[in-house]
């Protein structure tokens, strides 16, 4: 998940996921797209569905549970072990893999759709340009692409060691100490960074955290790649 070098997963994640339980429900930015784009389609195993930075597979295990085809990658062992086991216990596939998401080990033009709920803001934004190459090149032509990512107005913009512009390490107050490197974008990296897709939407979620004291704030961002 985050960027270290030319690698985009650090190690970090792994030890967060060998020591904490991780969220095991989609979001609701997630479950609309995909209910939106694909609930009514005649043959649902037919629809492929890409989960980057999966984790333990919250939207994994969503999108196989709901009758699609389901694929995964993570740079954690960890998580992807738990991600098997938790679809293998209701008897649900999936396609899991452990690797970097700068290098995806799909074919071109496989997958209808793909998922990245709080991964590309894991990484430099070098990093994520190659990233968004990658899911470009996997998506089908008009396939869909949904990203959710921490604008530069979250709680822990500002707290840590800056590497790049928007970029902190050792973030020492809020959900996102421990968690490594975080990339905390503004809209004109937004913009420059989805500039290659086509029907791009931008929105913008937060909620409050410690009784309204702090505002936590993400990107979404849903587009397609060119027809």
């Amino acid at each position: 998940m985050s960027a270290k070098g030319d690698a985009s997963f650090d190690p970090v994640w792994e030890e967060v996921f060998r020591a904490q339980e991780w969220g095991k429900y989609p979001p609701e930015h997630v479950i609309r797209a995909v209910a939106r784009n694909f609930y009514k389609a005649p043959d649902r195993k037919a629809v492929k569905i890409l989960d980057i930075g999966s984790g333990p597979g919250a939207n994994t295990w969503y999108v196989a549970r709901e009758g699609f085809s389901a694929s995964a990658i993570d740079g954690s062992p960890t998580a992807i072990e738990r991600l098997k086991k938790r679809l293998a216990a209701e008897g649900l596939a999936v396609d899991a893999q452990v690797g970097d998401i700068v290098n995806l080990p799909w074919g071109d033009g496989v997958f209808d759709m793909v998922i990245a709920n709080g991964v590309l803001c894991c990484n430099t934004f070098a990093n994520i340009k190659r990233v968004l190459g990658e899911v470009k090149r996997v998506l089908k032509p008009s396939g869909l692409f949904i990203g959710a990512d921490f604008t530069d107005r979250s709680w822990g913009y500002g707290i840590g060691r800056q590497v790049e512009p928007g970029g902190f390490r050792d973030i020492t107050d809020g959900p996102l100490v421990g968690k490594g490197f975080v990339l905390f974008m503004g809209r004109s990296q937004i913009d420059e960074l989805y500039s290659v897709f086509q029907d791009v939407e931008v929105e913008r979620i937060a909620f409050t955290a410690e009784r309204e004291k702090h505002v936590v704030e993400l990107w979404v961002v849903t587009c397609r790649r060119p027809a």
